[in-house]
């Protein structure tokens, strides 16, 4: 890897907390821009284009209620969704910025959403213990998948599309067989919330992000422990996996990004750059840029060469 250095910085992009982001590219664009997607406490879910090393304010998306916590970009980069503690899902058109679904996930909240990688579902985990798929076409409740009651807070799609792993309030992680429906591994290596949850990008490796300030990495066909991570100071609330399949990044209470070496878990580069506890983190899809939101409600972009 080149150096990493932080080449932009969008600040007070909105007027609270930004809890959750995504980074894509629309692949009908002409112009090749990619696409920058932020939730915040503020009830708005902001679309901002990504060009020419800066960032440009696309759209404003408006309707949510008591926050927006968590968004997602479809993989070919046309469809964003968000989900609230108002118990809604909305999917939203990220060419005209016009809301195409709106779902009532209720009757408790939606705190997580991931689109499935070839972006015909959409799941959300909640209090419930439930992980309910949506279709994305028709908005409805299409399957659901049973965490034995487990608060879910985070949600992850492998790449190859085999399994969704879901992240607890009590630490534990649950490995689901999509086509069947079934649990196949409960993964015990946390004490504390699971805030966050990645597949590598050939699905062999799952990252784990804890309040108990550690990072864990699992062999996902063997459900065993690969690898311990210690290094931040608080909570790890972001992790995400970079597409050259060698790297990961993870934001945490303690205000910084970290960037891994997945064989030797390693840390090999700390960013001290926001000024608040950073909530989420997430490669673009070539792998060589990081965004990153924080509750001092700034967006971060990271030069990150592979």
């Amino acid at each position: 890897m080149n150096a990493q250095t932080l080449i932009y910085k969008q600040e007070q992009a909105h007027e609270d907390s930004i809890w959750s982001c995504a980074f894509g590219k629309n692949e009908k664009d002409p112009s090749g821009a990619e696409i920058v997607v932020t939730g915040s406490i503020d009830d708005t879910v902001k679309v901002w284009k990504w060009q020419d090393n800066s960032l440009q304010l696309k759209h404003v998306l408006e309707g949510h209620q008591l926050g927006v916590v968590s968004v997602d970009i479809s993989t070919d980069g046309s469809l964003a969704a968000s989900s609230s503690l108002d118990s809604h899902v909305r999917i939203w058109d990220l060419e005209n910025g016009k809301l195409a679904k709106s779902i009532d996930a209720g009757p408790v909240d939606a705190w997580t959403i991931a689109f499935s990688p070839d972006a015909r579902f959409l799941a959300s985990g909640s209090h419930t213990g439930k992980i309910n798929l949506f279709g994305v076409d028709s908005g409805r409740k299409e399957s659901s998948m049973d965490t034995r009651g487990k608060f879910t807070l985070s949600l992850a799609y492998s790449p190859d599309g085999r399994f969704i792993a879901s992240g607890a309030l009590d630490g534990i992680v649950n490995v689901f067989d999509i086509t069947t429906g079934k649990l196949i591994h409960t993964l015990e290596g946390h004490a504390m919330p699971i805030r966050a949850l990645a597949f590598s990008p050939d699905s062999q490796l799952l990252v784990t992000a804890s309040d108990d300030c550690h990072i864990k990495v699992y062999d996902v066909q063997h459900a065993n422990l690969a690898g311990t991570l210690s290094g931040h100071g608080s909570w790890v609330l972001g992790v995400d996996f970079c597409a050259d399949n060698t790297h990961f990044i993870s934001g945490s209470s303690d205000k910084s990004v970290k960037i891994w070496d997945a064989g030797s878990r390693q840390c090999i580069h700390t960013f001290y750059d926001h000024s608040d506890q950073v909530w989420d983190v997430k490669y673009n899809p070539a792998g060589t840029k990081i965004v990153s939101v924080s509750d001092d409600r700034n967006i971060h972009i990271y030069d990150c060469p592979v």
